[in-house]
């Protein structure tokens, strides 16, 4: 069940150029099994914990490489597509995910039925991107403009004070 649902997004991320990079990877979800699925594909394993790390480094296949981090202290604008899974609250993962974007690619968020896609969209056009499509329990973000000045803001400040 954890991996047919991970390749739920490998469609949507074949249709964005650029490396992927699974935010808050954790276990390795979504990200291991995009990669197997998109061998020709870059995909990063970012994740901030040390020990999770080193797992993932023993699982990871050759196309993918593991990055210890925060979101917030990564590169802006340099990944086609973000995905993440059990990362934050929709409106946080966003604000987190969608610098990590070039203009033109896109987040794709795993989300329940609680999750309000109103406000996932006013946080996205903050952060320079659109809410696109809201099906099947994924969130797909476009990235439509550079990431705005301020953005991201200081590693936990999203968590503490979320854009509304």
């Amino acid at each position: 069940m954890l991996l047919e649902d991970s390749l739920r997004a490998a469609e949507v991320v074949s249709e964005f150029d650029g490396p992927v990079v699974d935010v808050g990877s954790g276990g390795g979800a979504p990200g291991i099994p995009l990669a197997v699925a998109l061998p020709e594909r870059e995909v990063t394993l970012l994740e901030a914990n040390g020990r999770k790390c080193e797992f993932l480094r023993r699982w990871a296949p050759p196309n993918a490489r593991v990055v210890q981090g925060r979101a917030e202290e990564q590169e802006t604008d340099r990944f086609g597509v973000a995905v993440a899974k059990a990362l934050a609250q929709p409106p946080v993962a966003a604000e987190w995910c969608l610098p990590l974007v070039q203009v033109g690619g896109a987040v794709v968020l795993w989300v329940g039925p609680s999750a309000d896609p109103g406000r996932i969209a006013r946080v996205a056009e903050q952060v320079g991107g659109e809410l696109v499509e809201n099906a099947d329990s994924l969130l797909i973000l476009r990235k439509r403009e550079p990431t705005p000045a301020g953005f991201p803001r200081r590693a936990g400040v999203a968590r503490k004070r979320p854009l509304a």
